[in-house]
Formats: C-alpha cells, sequence, structure tokens
C-alpha cells in the first residue's frame, strides 16, 4: 500500500481510519449491520454506487432505520472479510481508500461463495468523527472476458 498525502491527517490516524474500515467491512459480511454503521456517519451528501449495479443511491436513502437493520443482518447470514489496501489518497480532511474486500459468506440465502468487492470509499472526518461520504463497489474482482462485459453493459 502507498499513500499519497496533502493533508493534516497523520499516519496513526490514517491507519485507526483503515482498521476500523477493516473491522466494518468483517461485521458486515457476518450480519452485524449496527457494528458496521456504528464507526461511521454517512451524512446526507453520502453516495452509493451499489457492486449489483443500478442508481446510484443518495443520502439517507440508505436503510437505517431499526427495522431495515435487523433486515441487512438477517440477509448477512455469515461470513469473513479481509480488506487488501492497494492506496490510500489523503488531502486536507478528506481520505479515499482504493481496495478489496476479500470476502465469502452466506449471503441472501446463497450457501457460501465468494463475494469479494473492488471498493473506492471516501471519508470526510467532521471533528472527531469520520464520515463516509462517498463507496463505490463492483464485483469484478476477476478480469472476465471483454464479451461478457459488452453483454453486461448492453443490459
Amino acid at each position: 500500500m502507498s499513500t499519497e498525502r496533502d493533508g493534516g491527517i497523520s499516519d496513526s490516524q490514517l491507519r485507526e481510519l483503515i482498521d476500523r474500515m477493516r473491522d466494518a467491512a468483517s461485521a458486515y459480511i457476518r450480519g452485524d449491520a449496527r457494528r458496521y454503521f456504528a464507526p461511521f456517519d454517512h451524512p446526507d451528501d453520502y453516495t452509493l454506487m451499489p457492486p449489483y449495479g443500478g442508481d446510484t443511491m443518495y443520502g439517507h436513502r440508505i436503510h437505517r432505520t431499526d427495522e431495515a437493520l435487523d433486515e441487512l443482518s438477517r440477509f448477512f447470514a455469515s461470513g469473513e472479510a479481509v480488506l487488501d489496501v492497494h492506496q490510500t489518497y489523503v488531502s486536507g480532511d478528506l481520505v479515499v481508500l482504493v481496495a478489496v474486500e476479500r470476502q465469502h459468506g452466506e449471503v441472501g440465502g446463497y450457501p457460501d461463495q465468494d463475494w469479494s468487492l473492488r471498493v473506492t470509499i471516501v471519508f470526510r472526518r467532521d471533528g472527531d468523527r469520520w464520515q463516509i461520504v462517498h463507496r463505490h463497489a463492483d464485483p469484478l474482482v476477476r478480469e472476465i472476458p471483454f464479451d461478457d462485459f459488452a453483454r453486461i453493459a448492453r443490459g
């Protein structure tokens, strides 16, 4: 992992942020939605480009009610994740992680399988809290043939 730096975030603060994200990713695949959301705020200007495609989701359209968290926790029955950070960028109060969440688990009623994702996550420091302001994920951890890519692009 290498870091491009232009800001007031120290190496130890960056390591702590990455450790929190590693714990959060692991909690999510295990079905512990509350632990996933606890270390980070998701502000009104948060954007999510989900791994299954479709429209970008904004702000509080991300499910945070008790019922939604319970449903999310049931959807992810069990699993393990390792956050493999490839690059970090630091500028002012922003941090960008470019990583692969190498994970497997029982998700959506499917038996245990690989659910690894390439992710780009943008964090913003707000006082003593971190906000996730953008997350983009896709399942293209392994290269696919161009014909398959073209078929997906056509819809």
